[in-house]
């Protein structure tokens, strides 16, 4: 018997069914990129999905409440104050958790996006890990919240996709304690070494730190046997001065295609 698991974009179209498609795509894709970057630990990429996803919920309640909402493609240039419209509208207009509920939620999550340094340089903490997983988690809340709302199933079923779309997933790098591990066993150190530039796409990274996330025993071995034969076939960029590493679009593509596929 097969155990694959349904595809989330899928399960997610079904269950918000009734929501026009000019929204449903977009807001499904949002939060599956922002759910896929941030088990990724890309920052960065998880933060703009974060944003997406407020924009286009804000729209789609919207359209909901007023009956008009702001064109795609079009700046929303005062987020809190179009969420303050929907809480302040008529009660008669939607029920309370479209306009009171949810936009308190975007708003709160659209700050953190804009205000906690995610994407901007500077700052004197490094929150983004825990902000990103707080901005993921409630974004869980939003898009069950939306299920919820318009799903046309039982009670019984909303609840199974709700607490599907809840189950904690398994980073497959881990950070901790300053350090990045790979956490799929018997991999090779070229593939642990491109999964990790990788997941620090943004930024180079040190051969020294690099070598020792993946715990390679000699750095000057390290260097000899899996970067600079990676260097020559254009994965990434060993700059022997300043001794950094960057992933190359190549190097991207073949961890895309051969190393996150195979997870």
């Amino acid at each position: 018997m097969s155990t694959k698991k349904p595809d989330p974009a899928s399960v997610l179209t079904h269950a918000l069914a009734s929501i026009p498609v000019t929204f449903r795509s977009r807001l499904i894709k949002a939060y599956i990129d922002l759910k896929k970057n941030a088990l990724e630990s890309r920052h960065d990429a998880a933060g703009m999905a974060a944003g997406k996803l407020c924009e286009i919920v804000l729209r789609l309640l919207q359209n909901r409440i007023h009956g008009a909402h702001t064109p795609f493609g079009q700046q929303i240039a005062n987020f809190p104050g179009e969420c303050r419209k929907l809480i302040e509208a008529q009660k008669t207009s939607g029920n309370d958790a479209e306009r009171i509920v949810l936009p308190r939620a975007l708003v709160f999550m659209y700050t953190m996006r804009n205000k906690r340094g995610i994407g901007h340089v500077g700052g004197d903490v490094d929150a983004n890990s825990i902000d990103i997983a707080t901005m993921a988690r409630t974004a869980d809340w939003i898009v069950c919240e939306l299920i919820r709302i318009h799903h046309g199933l039982s009670l019984e079923e909303d609840q199974d996709i709700v607490d599907g779309l809840a189950v904690r997933q398994v980073p497959i790098v881990w950070e901790v304690a300053g350090k990045k591990r790979v956490l799929k066993q018997d991999m090779q150190a070229k593939d642990q070494a491109l999964l990790l530039l990788y997941m620090c796409a943004e930024s180079a990274v040190l051969v020294e730190d690099l070598c020792e996330w993946i715990e390679y025993s000699n750095l000057a071995v390290f260097k000899q046997r899996v970067i600079k034969p990676m260097h020559k076939q254009r994965l990434l960029e060993f700059d022997m001065e300043t001794e950094t590493i960057t992933l190359s679009p190549i190097g991207a593509m073949y961890t895309e295609e051969n190393l996150l596929e195979s997870i």
